[in-house]
């Protein structure tokens, strides 16, 4: 019944920015910059990821600060001075991508659904998912906004899904009539159906439509004839 949903591979970006264990800091910050990107995957070899490096694992320098030239330290003995937020000491005094590194990196296969990879960001609270396959290789990489794509659907292809598979398959003629309008992906479902219990499973369903941003109702039974 269901229309096929989007996966991985339809949204990605195959032309990826990677740098080697070996590149050092500088080359990553400038990499980062000239590709207009928050994270690069780290490679061994040709193509397998074996890490990630973030803006956030960068910024671990600029945490702490060397207070070493005035000979003074700061309060507990420690060479850094915080200046805000949690961070990484050990990462401060990292020059290369393989000391600086997330490993093993958080990432996604090609044939994962869209959900699934927006499920993995939010759990890990990152920005972009490397697309490796099963032996490891980058295939790609997808970000959050690459996953928001669904919801530049056209309204009538919404529309015209949610008739095929949700109308078409809960509410059959000549009991129901329904309407199906979509406006900015806020879907409205109106007219009469024989049995409302199903509402909340075309609610469901209608949810399920990727492009969808909400669903509204407006179904009543059918009026009883005259006798």
């Amino acid at each position: 019944m269901y229309g096929t949903p989007h996966i991985v591979s339809d949204v990605m970006t195959q032309t990826v920015a990677a740098i080697g264990r070996r590149a050092p800091f500088k080359e990553i910050v400038q990499m980062m910059h000239d590709w207009r990107v928050s994270a690069l995957p780290v490679l061994e070899g040709k193509s397998r990821v074996v890490g990630v490096v973030s803006e956030a694992d960068l910024l671990a320098k600029e945490e702490f600060r060397d207070n070493g030239s005035s000979g003074h330290r700061p309060p507990g003995g420690s060479p850094f001075t915080r200046l805000h937020g949690p961070a990484d000491p050990a990462k401060a005094d990292a020059v290369t991508a393989e000391q600086l590194m997330t490993s093993p990196p958080l990432t996604t296969r090609a044939d994962a659904t869209l959900a699934q990879a927006a499920r993995t960001m939010a759990r890990h609270e990152v920005k972009r998912l490397p697309v490796v396959d099963e032996l490891g290789d980058l295939q790609g990489i997808v970000s959050r906004a690459d996953l928001l794509k669904v919801f530049l659907r056209d309204d009538e292809e919404i529309a015209e899904e949610i008739r095929r598979e949700v109308v078409a398959y809960l509410f059959r003629p000549p009991a129901s009539s329904v309407r199906v309008e979509v406006e900015d992906g806020v879907v409205k479902l109106g007219g009469r159906i024989r049995d409302t219990s199903l509402v909340p499973v075309a609610a469901r369903l209608a949810r399920s439509v990727e492009g969808v941003v909400d669903v509204q109702f407006q179904l009543a039974e059918p009026q009883a004839a005259p006798t």
